[in-house]
């Protein structure tokens, strides 16, 4: 399986029907989350872009997956194919028996 960043260009101000969307995107980013799709999602801090690390197939699978994001009308993506994307998960500490 490929790994994608696909970064969102989103638009200078938000219009209230872009705001009443913001749920349902969150629903969607949740569930393809769940599902092992979606393993990263950040916003920036002034809002204007997203960022979100896909797993699929090839490119055409990530179009079609951020084509299910209620928001997509007003995010421009550019998608980008990785070679690697290491993460650090939740890890135990190792257990010493002294």
């Amino acid at each position: 399986m490929n790994q994608y960043l696909v970064e969102f260009d989103l638009p200078d101000s938000f219009t209230e029907q872009f705001i009443s969307l913001i749920p349902e995107q969150r629903a969607q980013v949740q569930k393809l989350m769940r599902s092992g799709k979606l393993s990263n999602y950040a916003l920036s801090l002034d809002r204007k872009k997203l960022w979100a690390f896909f797993r699929g197939e090839n490119e055409q699978e990530i179009v079609n997956t951020i084509n299910t994001f209620p928001l997509i009308n007003y995010m421009h993506p550019t998608i980008h194919e990785l070679m690697f994307h290491e993460n650090v998960f939740l890890q135990f500490p190792v257990m010493s028996m002294n």
